[in-house]
């Protein structure tokens, strides 16, 4: 299918690319590449490949990503609502492929919404340290809870602010930040055509004030020495090298590295498509999509001078916990968890019980999505588990579970959050329901019967 591209922007592609124009304006007319990034909190490379119900190709420079054909639906396969993989676009992969992330960090990822980057970002970390995952789109923010949910993150605190709003608060705090700034969108012309009337409405300028605004909030919440990856999904100068190069003009502690990641389908950024563009800037990387299979994509790694650990932060003050009271019917429903519970970690809010994430500060003030994990919802002589939990454990963590196949008509009748068939063999009270051995919800068994408990808001349509 034929796209017809905005004039202003193919005469300034024109003049950037010269000879290497028509190989561009050609991808255009090629269809678009699906991708889907597996889960590593759940699952290893080999029991994906092993288990994958779709064919897939490894995408050449993503670890744990793969290539699928458009025609399969990987949304309503069960393995997707255990949160097994997550879909996305094959050089959108690629930032949080990117940056280092170790169990441990404090990570930030600023624009975060939906997730496809958070999710990653959290499995890297493996349930050790922190992930800020922040949306100033509350609507946006409430899909990146979900996805994280989904993911079974445990360490997460879900913000829907401002960036200016947080740099106080977390001043210093982050051994590794993830800008993936909102842009004008040209990478993504042939994946979502529609994005070219936002582009002809807003420009470049627009996106480009918007960008320097949110890189100023973020540089002072970096620890010395650490990582900061910026990144968009477009070819616009301006917006590329040009946000480099003010980081470079304007904080002198910051330079653009290598990631030491390579591909014979990258290409060097451009200083020389910017006035005065500093050498460094050609560390980054642009993505073509007349080069590899994925869209139009900047990827830039820079790193604070420095060094600095996680008890340099001294920040306003710590979260204080409020002392635990848990009822007794949360206590017995927790204490049959294997999953590891700290009691100091474990905080009740108008009822709800979570489990905390390590030495964050205090929150008060900034809008909360979520802080921690949810483990369920206390209520009058009993204790409700909730839909997070049953994503974060493993099967073994639980001592009810109700195991059925992936292909198993009942995991879609449960999906769909209706009566599956009875299981007389499982003890009453809350059964972890399982597509094979991985998680999908509660259900609460009685004399044999399952009442659905999967949570309405995610079921399958």
């Amino acid at each position: 299918m034929k796209i017809e591209l905005p004039e202003k922007f193919e005469n300034r592609m024109r003049k950037l690319l010269g000879e290497e124009f028509q190989a561009f304006l050609q991808g255009f007319e090629e269809e678009r590449h699906g991708g889907v990034r597996f889960n590593s909190l759940k699952l290893s490379k080999e029991k994906w490949e092993e288990i994958a119900p779709f064919a897939i190709q490894g995408i050449p420079w993503i670890p744990n990503g793969y290539y699928y054909q458009l025609a399969d639906q990987p949304a309503k396969h069960p393995y997707y609502f255990a949160g097994l993989y997550y879909i996305q676009e094959p050089s959108a992969m690629t930032p949080a492929a990117m940056l280092p992330v170790s169990p441990g960090d404090r990570v930030l990822d600023v624009c975060a919404a939906p997730g496809g980057k958070s999710t990653e970002l959290a499995a890297k970390l493996q349930g050790e340290g922190v992930l800020v995952a922040n949306d100033i789109s509350s609507s946006r923010a409430k899909a990146l809870l979900k996805n994280l949910e989904l993911f079974g993150v445990k360490n997460a605190v879900v913000l829907s602010e401002a960036p200016g709003k947080l740099t106080e608060r977390f001043f210093q705090y982050f051994d590794k930040i993830l800008v993936d700034a909102p842009c004008s969108g040209e990478g993504m012309f042939r994946k979502s055509p529609a994005i070219m009337k936002n582009w002809e409405q807003y420009g470049v300028e627009y996106y480009h004030k918007l960008q320097l605004e949110i890189l100023d909030a973020v540089i002072p919440m970096l620890k010395p020495g650490g990582l900061l990856l910026y990144s968009t999904c477009t070819f616009s100068p301006e917006e590329d090298e040009g946000s480099l190069q003010y980081v470079l003009e304007h904080y002198k502690e910051m330079h653009v590295v290598s990631s030491g990641i390579s591909y014979e389908g990258f290409s060097a950024a451009r200083p020389d498509w910017i006035p005065d563009g500093k050498e460094e800037i050609k560390n980054a990387i642009r993505l073509w999509p007349h080069k590899l299979q994925g869209e139009g994509h900047f990827v830039s790694l820079l790193q604070k001078d420095g060094t600095g650990s996680t008890e340099d932060f001294d920040g306003i003050r710590t979260q204080s916990l409020p002392q635990l009271r848990l009822t007794k019917e949360a206590e017995e429903f927790l204490g049959r968890l294997s999953l590891p519970l700290p009691k100091e970690r474990l905080v009740v809010r108008e009822e709800r019980v979570y489990l905390s994430p390590e030495g964050i500060p205090d929150l008060q003030g900034l809008r909360v999505m979520r802080s921690g994990l949810l483990l369920g919802e206390m209520k009058k002589n009993r204790f409700e588990p909730s839909q997070a939990l049953a994503c974060a454990l493993k099967a073994e963590e639980y001592d009810a579970v109700c195991r059925l196949e992936a292909t198993d008509e009942d995991v879609i009748r449960y999906l769909k959050c209706e009566t599956p068939a009875a299981r007389t063999e499982l003890p009453d009270g809350f059964v972890l329901v399982c597509a094979g051995d991985y998680p999908l919800g509660w259900a609460k068994a009685q004399n044999g019967v399952l009442k659905n408990k999967y949570l309405p808001g995610w079921r399958l349509m």
